[in-house]
Formats: structure tokens, sequence, C-alpha cells
């Protein structure tokens, strides 16, 4: 757990185990490097684990001016070199928001890069996806932590599992309503905004390492169709379908997110003669 500095702001991040392979992980809009914590044992007997908190998440500075995804771009580039050890590459796994940024490093840092996972993500923000963006950062200004819950949350989880998990997100809107300050929905929004004008559909083509695309089938935030074009875009790409599951597939299904991210991860470079 530290902190290293980069464009006069505070990154803050974490590393997990010792292992050979490095697996850097890049956060969901909403998420911090907390949101990983029930998973690090698992992972670390696997891989080594960087956590980070893009700028307005978690622990990391808030900006409190606007900015776009190149900043978040560089933030992570600054992190490979920050935390680069002698096995060289590292496997990138972004979510959501995580995902877009993690694609455009592919994209502008190949070199440093040895496979990409994305996860629930999308190659550009379409118009609904900026719809339901300006509902969020419309919810966010009146700064009530419930109303913000009840406008963001539900289209996040599938039907089941909010049914199933009912007790768990009646206590995070008890959270949000409590924990959440000013700061943060500002934040927050400018993380939405940052997010606004996300095109990589002109780009996808040039990603050429090994590269797994993880979409849920009850997705409502970023639909299948938008994991479907980035598998069909990269020509190294495995594309993967977690069945009735929601935007969140890590935590609504970790068994099957984590059997692919790990299954990959030791995969990715093999050749297999049938």
């Amino acid at each position: 757990m530290a902190f290293f500095s980069h464009e006069g702001h505070q990154v803050y991040y974490e590393v997990h185990g010792e292992a050979e392979k490095t697996l850097i992980i890049l956060n969901g809009i909403m998420m911090s490097a907390a949101s990983w914590q029930p998973f690090i044992k698992l992972l670390k007997e696997h891989v080594r684990v960087v956590l980070v908190d893009f700028f307005d998440q978690g622990k990391s500075s808030k900006t409190h001016v606007p900015y776009d995804q190149t900043l978040q771009v560089g933030l992570v580039k600054a992190l490979i070199d920050h935390v680069r050890c002698s096995s060289g590459k590292m496997v990138l796994l972004g979510i959501s928001y995580g995902g877009e940024i993690a694609m455009k490093v592919a994209v502008e840092a190949p070199e440093a890069v040895d496979a990409l996972i994305l996860a629930n993500t999308t190659d550009y923000t379409d118009p609904q996806l900026k719809a339901v963006g300006d509902a969020w950062i419309s919810a966010a200004k009146t700064y009530d932590g419930r109303v913000f819950f009840k406008a963001t949350i539900p289209p996040i989880y599938s039907g089941g599992f909010y049914e199933r998990q009912l007790e768990w997100l009646s206590a995070r809107e008890k959270m949000f309503s409590e924990l959440f300050k000013p700061e943060w929905y500002e934040a927050f929004i400018r993380l939405v905004i940052s997010a606004e004008n996300h095109d990589e559909r002109h780009r996808l083509s040039r990603i050429k390492v090994p590269t797994l695309v993880i979409g849920a089938d009850q997705d409502q935030i970023t639909p299948l169709r938008c994991q479907k074009r980035i598998a069909g875009a990269i020509s190294n790409a495995r594309f993967m379908v977690i069945p009735e599951c929601g935007h969140a597939s890590m935590y609504e299904k970790p068994h099957e997110f984590f059997a692919m991210v790990l299954g990959f991860i030791g995969t990715a470079k093999e050749t297999f003669e049938i």
C-alpha cells in the first residue's frame, strides 16, 4: 500500500503476492482498490496483483478540474513503469471504465502489455450509454445517497442477483447515504464526463496481444453487442459470456469470472496442435 506522484497528483496503489506474472487491475467507475479485497487471497496464489485508484477514485488525488481519459492512461503507463519487475510485461485487466483505459494503454504502449482482459466494457460511448451517464450525473448532483443509489445501482445488477442479495444491497444504500460526501460526488461526475468522448473503434485493430473479452448476458450498462464489437475488431481475441449475470460480473459470478481470468492468464501464450 503506497503512493507515487504523477502529473502533480498522488496515485494510490497496492501490490500483493510475489508470483512471476503481474496482473494490473483497473477499476470500474464507482470502484476503488478496496473493491477487489475479497479476491486478493485467491489471485495472489497465481499472480502478482497490482491494484490502483484512478484519479478521482479512492485514495488517489482529486483533480478538481475537468479532464479526458488521457489523464488516466498516463497514470496507468506511469504505474507500469513504477511496478515493473524482472519478469517484464504485464497483464492488464480492466472492467467497465477500467476496460476503456486498458484498451487505450494496449494501443499506445504495446511494448508494456503482455496480454489484455476486457470485462463488461465498450469500445465507445454510444448515445444510450451517454444518456445513462447523464442520468447518473443528475443523481450525483443531488448529493443524496439514496437518490444516487436508486438511480445508478439497480441497472448494474441482474434481476436474480438483486433479488438474492437484497439485504446486502440495502446495506449499501444505507452506506451511500452515510459515507458519500460532496467531494465524492463531484469526483464521480468528473469521471463520468471524462468517458463521454471515449471512442476506440478506429484503433482496436492495432491491439495485437492476446486478449480476452468477457461479457454478461444481462448487462444493461454495456450490453453484449459492445463486447462482440470489441472481440470482432481485435485479431487475437477470445470472447466469453457469463450467463444470468449483470454488469458487475466479478461480484455476481466470481467463480466464473476468475476462472476465465486465471485460465486465460495461464494459456494466453500457449499454442495447441490437435
